[in-house]
């Protein structure tokens, strides 16, 4: 069966900019006053973000990128990202997002793997990663400092030129960059102009630059939106993040439905203008959302739309409106979009037949940088159109139900998404097995766990009794992104195994909420203050400052609950990953004592370094 895509209105003759770059250019032109960029209570108008980006963009271009050149990215959140970004396109090149909270060996294998020539950064993180990068690594106000004179020309930006390259996870234990091209990333703003219409609008940048719902959200300054910039530790914190919708007056945020469920409760009605619009993405939408959405709709109070899309695919392939017509479905394709549900032959299924989604268009991507032989596995000839255009495979599964929609029903692979994030376990486990005293590693997704759904690795030893899970996690740390990293370590000293010599996921044992160590009790302030923190997130009465935050129950949803109540009593921001760097209850606090008193002797208040090395 395939869905085709809408009619597209837009009349292919009419005269007007094809890529992202000479939109945002004509749009900066013709508003040069207009907000483009709001951080920190800043702003950037469209005529110095055209003007800042310009900067870098010449001095890019004197350093010779051009046309399929990859320049990285390794920036926070922020002004100069989006200027580096721009600045990356204008000249021509693409770019690699990079982010700073990322392991150094998976940074470095990124930029080689992909072929970055030279990364622009900040002063400070340039400092730490310059000499293990292994690239010529670029303050951006150093790549902008230019000669006085005419800025160097840049050849024509075609369709076919590589734009960005984005990592996912990947089955091998080796993430996979897909590599999307300027003419896929403007059909992607036409797209998007049907399902949210026109602007201008103010948006919330709320996704890290490292995934590609990034890419819709900086995409609007090519229409003349305003862009919000959302720090982490805004958006780790639902009172936070609903105050900054309030007061930056944003008329969309882009969340993932695992974000928004703790968001939902501390949005307020608006006292004028329109509804708050959700774009809703990155993970299935479960029926108690969907409903709990719908109401808000009928209500007035919100107007969200579910959004589905792989990355291969330029982020959005279908879209539907939450309501009340229907429980949680995919809705229809997005203009220039088709999607086939096929089987393991590639054949068309029938209705209420389960099949493989299929996606084909305009936002089909290149493929996977540097991974001939991954590209030609998932995307295939269109054998349904027939006309030499190629489709992706997505591994999702889906029907088509009695009310003519298309319902997601799972994967055909191990790949699961959990909060957001796109994760194949086979790359938690390569991880796992290569750590200290493990010889074998299965990762799962539990919904049994003490704090509620989350990943989970079972590490057979590699010597019967000899489990050291805090040794184990630090080491994964090193090479896996912290939203990878599974919440419960487990040691066994034989898997279960199935008739056919396989391991048996469903008989091994669930994880256990361990109980606290009454030996020693929190004493100092800072033991204190980060012991109700716990107790608080974790629900439970009772914790010893040898307690380890995953063993009595932490994940990743918690930690970011637990930041966020830290910040509330007055602690800095801190990143997640140091939750996970720091389980144990008295090195958390003694790690916060050491922050605090260095944020006192330098009177800077910023966020501590991220492990890099």
């Amino acid at each position: 069966m395939t869905l085709p895509a809408p009619a597209d209105t837009t009349d292919p003759a009419a005269p007007g900019p094809r890529t992202v770059v000479s939109r945002f250019e004509q749009t900066a032109a013709a508003c040069p006053d207009r907000p483009a960029i709001v951080h920190r209570g800043g702003v950037l108008t469209y005529g110095e973000l055209a003007a800042r980006s310009a900067a870098i963009a010449a001095g890019l271009i004197r350093r010779g990128i051009g046309a399929e050149s990859l320049v990285g990215l390794l920036l926070p959140r922020g002004i100069d990202l989006a200027a580096a970004l721009l600045g990356t396109l204008r000249s021509g090149g693409a770019y690699l997002p990079l982010d700073p909270a990322l392991p150094i060996d998976r940074l470095r294998y990124m930029c080689r793997q992909a072929g970055a020539e030279l990364v622009l950064s900040d002063p400070v993180t340039r400092r730490r990663v310059s000499p293990a990068l292994g690239r010529q690594v670029l303050t951006v106000d150093t790549c902008a400092r230019v000669a006085a004179g005419a800025v160097p020309g840049r050849a024509p930006i075609l369709p076919g030129d590589r734009a960005y390259v984005i990592y996912t996870s990947g089955s091998t234990g080796r993430p996979k960059g897909v590599e999307v091209t300027h003419g896929s990333l403007a059909a992607l703003v036409d797209k998007l102009a049907h399902a949210v219409g026109p602007g201008p609008a103010r948006i919330g940048w709320n996704a890290s630059p490292s995934f590609d719902a990034s890419v819709q959200q900086w995409s609007r300054l090519c229409r003349g939106d305003t862009v919000v910039l959302v720090d982490d530790q805004v958006r780790g914190d639902p009172q936070a993040l609903a105050a900054l919708i309030a007061e930056e007056r944003l008329d969309e945020l882009d969340i993932t439905p695992s974000h928004l469920v703790s968001l939902l409760d501390h949005l307020t009605e608006r006292a004028e203008g329109p509804p708050l619009r959700l774009l809703v993405g990155g993970e299935a939408v479960a029926p108690a959302l969907w409903s709990r959405l719908a109401d808000r709709r009928a209500a007035g109070v919100l107007t969200p739309v579910n959004l589905y899309g792989p990355t291969e695919c330029t982020v959005d392939a279908t879209w539907a409106p939450i309501d009340h017509t229907s429980g949680p479905h995919l809705g229809e394709p997005l203009p220039g979009v088709r999607i086939h549900l096929l089987d393991e032959k590639l054949r068309p299924v029938g209705p209420g037949v389960e099949g493989e989604i299929h996606v084909a268009g305009d936002g089909v991507s290149r493929g996977y940088a540097g991974a001939p032989a991954l590209t030609a596995q998932r995307f295939v000839a269109d054998v349904i159109a027939g006309d030499g255009t190629r489709m992706y495979r997505t591994g999702d599964r889906a029907r088509i139900g009695p009310d003519g929609r298309l319902e997601f029903v799972g994967r055909v692979d191990d790949q699961v998404k959990l909060r957001g994030y796109r994760i194949e376990l086979g790359e938690v486990e390569a991880v796992l097995s290569r750590c200290p005293g493990v010889v074998q590693a299965v990762a799962m997704v539990r919904d049994d766990m003490p704090g509620g759904a989350g990943l989970i690795g079972y590490c057979r030893l590699e010597r019967a009794g000899s489990f050291d899970a805090d040794l184990v996690r630090r080491a994964a740390a090193a090479y896996l992104p912290e939203y990878m990293l599974p919440a419960v370590l487990v040691g066994l000293d034989r898997f279960p195994l199935t008739g056919s010599g396989k391991v048996d996921r469903g008989a091994l044992p669930p994880p256990v909420r361990q109980e606290h160590s009454a030996e020693a009790a929190p004493m100092s302030p800072t033991e204190r203050l980060v012991a109700d923190a716990w107790r608080d997130v974790l629900e439970i009465e009772r914790v010893g400052v040898d307690d380890n935050f995953f063993e009595l129950g932490g994940q990743s949803l918690l930690a970011i609950r637990l930041v966020a109540h830290l910040r509330r009593k007055g602690v800095p921001a801190i990143p997640m990953v140091t939750v996970f760097q720091h389980p144990v209850l008295g090195d958390l606090a003694a790690y916060l004592d050491a922050y605090l008193a260095e944020v006192s002797l330098t009177g800077r208040l910023q966020v501590p370094p991220r492990k890099l090395e």
